[in-house]
């Protein structure tokens, strides 16, 4: 057996799934004042009845990390960047504890500046004394030679209980995107480290002595040790949750859209063929443009729980939450409310719902049903406008689907997979107003925690080997050896594909699902005078994101 976990900022979902079926579900209100006793009460509501000897596997996605870059609810991060020559690092600068220093390597990896070690010294000082702990050290040409960040971390290493290099949250080049990359995963992993932890010793009370798996950006799986050091990787998993969740559902033939209808949120996507998309170079979040690669997804401020009002003689619903529902004793009347009125949903208190939509129908000078009817369209039509506005924006770029990039594709979608707490009352008039087939799956009001439970481990390697000086390094692994002069280009790609292996099983991937191909492949040859002497390669590989095969059946 194998348990999801999905902690949203509304509801705390928990499914158990034993081969092709679903033998334990629960749906929570999530505490967000006693987060982790939320959790640990789910897990037992949902395994009560179960042996924890049998569950071999737990997988959490969590929207805690998003939701503190959003709101920006981070702590000071201090930065450190070597730039080198040719550029003004100020023109990257975040935050107010951002400090370019001496030194510089070239984009060969050739070390062409050293550092300074006093001028590290003097900045330890005042980053101490400005009561930062943590800090993220950037070099520009870092995944070629990381050298110099290694160097400036083992300097700070005994000041700051976290300290994160460049080259290790990504292989890639950019260096703007590596800085901000650097600079959030400092900033999310102590706190991600503490959730997860705490989530650990839930699932040891209830006698799961099992390592957790986390959720990843990009519908794959990590192994809880190292999502400490690649925490920023982690955001935005619950809309990644909820995109493998409605993956068993797709039509390979369609393009559809993916509609995860929470309280406060609704989070789109788009899935070609039954593959979803894929943001290529990074998401952005916050407003930090990152190296972490994730399934594209969108979200609107509007869900069941969104507070509806009339401003200026106009109804207006979101993105603000003001609580629960009215039928559930919340203060202002929400979706869910209309819904309840209208005999769609059951459970609250249908009196109290119907009292809601009376005071705003007054206002609106209509009956009740008729308000109720109105919240109902009005919550459709601005989710499908949401739709609209994510369509017309992938049909403006290039499409990238996690297996491929779709040359001039343009997108035109043909059916709605609905999940989520009001999917099955919300399905009928979105057909209507959308003119589309709709699909609600069974257990659609947990196929967040279904989506996170049967995701594969997932994980990239990007190697860079240089000829002509001998040697091949694995920047986000630590990995450097030499290399033969005469070495081919197909000689890198078998040792990027086995270095990616390595690095699943130590994620926690197992053998039957390690579905590998190869991004890219570079090839330059370096010259001097009339003579070739070397060659630049790089490769990069990546495990697929999908799921396991032998439980896919269970969320279909």
């Amino acid at each position: 057996m194998i348990l999801g976990l999905d902690v949203g900022g509304t509801h705390t979902d928990v499914v158990v799934i034993d081969g092709d079926q679903v033998v334990g579900k629960t749906k929570m209100l999530t505490d967000e004042d006693n987060l982790i006793e939320s959790v640990c009460f789910s897990i037992l509501e949902c395994t009560g009845d179960l042996d924890p000897q049998d569950i071999q596997r737990v997988v959490v996605s969590t929207t805690l990390a998003t939701n503190a870059i959003v709101q920006k609810r981070m702590p000071p991060v201090g930065i450190v960047v070597v730039s080198g020559p040719g550029m003004n690092p100020d023109e990257y600068r975040i935050g107010e504890h951002y400090y370019p220093v001496t030194g510089a390597v070239d984009h060969r990896g050739m070390v062409i500046q050293a550092i300074d070690p006093q001028e590290i010294d003097i900045l330890r000082t005042r980053l101490k004394n400005a009561g930062v702990e943590r800090v993220a050290v950037v070099g520009k040409f870092s995944t070629r030679n990381p050298a110099q960040e290694q160097e400036i971390a083992h300097l700070l290493a005994d000041a700051f209980p976290t300290v994160v290099m460049g080259h290790s949250v990504s292989g890639q080049l950019n260096f703007p995107r590596r800085i901000a990359t650097a600079y959030l995963n400092a900033a999310v992993a102590p706190m991600s480290g503490e959730f997860y932890r705490a989530v650990q010793t839930c699932m040891e009370r209830r006698g799961l002595m099992i390592q957790l798996e986390i959720l990843k950006a990009d519908g794959g799986t990590m192994a809880q040790e190292r999502s400490l050091q690649y925490a920023v990787e982690t955001i935005l998993s619950g809309p990644a949750a909820s995109i493998m969740g409605a993956l068993p559902h797709a039509d390979p033939h369609r393009e559809e859209i993916v509609l995860d209808i929470g309280g406060t949120t609704t989070d789109m996507a788009v899935l070609v063929g039954g593959v979803p998309l894929l943001e290529p170079r990074g998401i952005s979040i916050g407003g930090y443009k990152t190296l972490v690669r994730a399934l594209r997804t969108c979200s609107i401020g509007v869900g069941g729980d969104s507070w509806v009002r009339l401003e200026k003689d106009r109804l207006e619903i979101g993105p603000e939450r003001k609580g629960r529902a009215v039928a559930y004793g919340g203060p202002e009347p929400t979706p869910t409310d209309a819904l309840i009125t209208l005999g769609a949903a059951t459970g609250g208190h249908r009196q109290r719902a119907a009292e809601a939509m009376r005071r705003l129908g007054y206002q609106l000078k209509t009956g009740v049903e008729e308000t109720a009817a109105m919240v109902v369209e009005k919550t459709c039509s601005l989710i499908m406008e949401g739709v609209g506005r994510m369509v017309d924006s992938i049909n403006q770029q290039p499409v990238y689907t996690i297996h491929e990039l779709l040359e001039g594709r343009q997108i035109s979608p043909e059916g709605l997979i609905i999940i989520g707490g009001p999917a099955e009352e919300l399905a009928l008039p979105l057909q209507s107003m959308s003119g589309w087939s709709v699909k609600v799956p069974p257990h659609h009001e947990v196929a967040n925690a279904i989506g996170a439970a049967i995701a594969r481990t997932t994980c990239e390697v990007t190697v860079v080997a240089d000829t002509e000086k001998g040697y091949v390094c694995v920047p986000e692994e630590d990995y450097v050896a030499s290399i033969d002069r005469q070495a081919s280009t197909q000689e890198v790609i078998d040792l990027a594909f086995g270095l990616l292996k390595s690095k699943a099983f130590r994620l926690g991937a197992d053998e039957d699902d390690l579905e590998m191909e190869l991004l890219e492949v570079q090839e330059f040859n370096m010259v001097r005078g009339f003579s070739t002497v070397g060659k630049n390669i790089r490769v990069r590989t990546q495990i697929k994101p999908g799921l396991i095969s032998h439980y896919r059946e269970a969320a279909a």
